[in-house]
């Protein structure tokens, strides 16, 4: 554990009436709790060791001194308190911290006794939705006056009209009789001409339309489901940059990516219970992605309050995003470790993305026209390092395509 595992009984010696900030400078506690604390503690929250605020309210500063210099010499001195704790706490040792001095741990003290920040009213998500009622409605007050002004004049056309025929009929004006037409449809049929050329065209524009729908089908670019619990890949590969593979690691090994297993999650989230409030946007509050943590310990089991597990797993259905058809073969350790390629290459802005998209058509034309314009990467790659010397002389290039390759035979892709 890195910093103390704080239970005690004692009287405060440091009043806290001022937040903490008499015992230290509480801008630099946070840089050293960050750096030294945070892996097992929380100002607020019970961790791997207890929520710290208020400690200095239970326990003397000197004793908080040496335990968090060496916590295990106070247990094998026999301190009644150090041992009750180190017990209670399931005898989980404690990161010595000789390096801090006196001043260190007061900057710490005063950061973790500073009052816990009131959450961010959420008013401005408000006041952008009123806002946009308000245009709203004033865009159907200008449309609703505009058809009204086009009716009225239509009204004062047609009154005109009525007005000047009376006008001529009483002057003794003769006004022209309209000479019979035949029906436009009538006319058309028995144009031949235009009948079959407009039929040709109604073909064509059909066919075309109809391949266009065909070849859509199976393709699912922008697919988008809502899955069990919501993962923003924008806050762990992008705000907190995760690599990738630290989640999908078989992608380095095996054919498929693989879906992380829970307890991946549960390597950061038995210390990350809840997240930053600047986390929150005006879409997903603070209390929404505390939510879905909370969702990850009930389906693991895991109890924040005793930082144990149950035992009482449930299954997460998550909904499969990429999905390519059965006869189509592909391998990600041979793009990821082999040839190099970046995550994003398929899949797009990954880290940019709360919700995971299918970024790619990932159709037999789009492998296709990559591995026409990929260069195999040979920098400290020995794999193709042979195949690619008798190539290159073969095809006369420095570089080779992945299509020069084989990339484009049949039997690579459809076995």
């Amino acid at each position: 554990m890195l910093l103390a595992v704080f239970l005690s009984f004692s009287q405060l010696n440091y009043s806290q009436d001022d937040g903490g900030s008499s015992l230290g400078d509480p801008a630099k506690g946070k840089e050293l709790f960050n750096s030294q604390c945070a892996a097992c503690h929380k100002p607020y929250a019970r961790s791997t060791g207890p929520a710290l605020h208020g400690i200095t309210e239970k326990r003397d500063i000197d004793w908080l001194y040496r335990w968090i210099r060496n916590s295990a010499e106070m247990i094998a001195a026999g301190d009644a308190d150090a041992i009750a704790i180190f017990e209670e706490y399931n005898e989980t040792p404690m990161t010595a911290f000789p390096q801090l001095s006196d001043q260190d741990i007061n900057d710490i003290l005063a950061y973790v006794e500073q009052p816990k920040p009131e959450p961010p009213v959420a008013a401005a998500g408000e006041a952008a939705a009123g806002a946009g009622a308000g245009a709203g409605v004033s865009t159907n007050i200008i449309m609703a006056a505009l058809t009204f002004v086009l009716l009225l004049l239509v009204i004062i056309l047609v009154l005109v009209n009525k007005t000047l025929t009376r006008f001529a009929e009483a002057s003794g004006v003769e006004l022209p009789e309209e000479e019979a037409r035949k029906p436009l449809w009538k006319a058309f049929a028995e144009n031949q001409f235009l009948v079959l050329s407009s039929s040709v065209i109604l073909l064509l524009v059909g066919a075309y339309f109809a391949y266009g729908y065909l070849m859509q089908v199976g393709v699912d670019q922008g697919y988008q489901p809502v899955q069990p619990i919501h993962f923003s890949h924008k806050i762990h590969a992008g705000d907190n940059g995760i690599d990738c593979k630290y989640c999908h690691s078989s992608a380095r090994v095996s054919k498929t990516s693989g879906i992380p297993s829970l307890n991946v999650c549960m390597n950061c989230h038995k210390s990350v219970s809840e997240v930053a409030p600047e986390t929150a946007t005006e879409e997903y509050s603070k209390e929404f992605y505390d939510g879905q943590i909370a969702k990850l310990y009930e389906a693991t089991g895991w109890d924040p309050t005793t930082q144990s597990y149950s035992g009482e797993e449930k299954p997460v259905k998550w909904v499969r995003v990429h999905n390519l058809p059965d006869f189509a073969y592909f391998n990600h350790s041979q793009h990821v470790t082999v040839a190099g390629v970046d995550c994003q290459k398929c899949h797009g802005p990954v880290e940019e993305m709360e919700i995971l998209e299918q970024y790619a058509p990932l159709t037999m034309g789009w492998c296709i026209e990559c591995h026409r314009e990929t260069n195999v990467k040979m920098e400290g790659n020995e794999y193709y390092e042979k195949i690619h010397e008798e190539l290159s002389k073969k095809y006369g290039v420095e570089k080779l395509t992945a299509a020069q390759m084989g990339a484009l035979e049949c039997g690579k892709c459809h076995y």
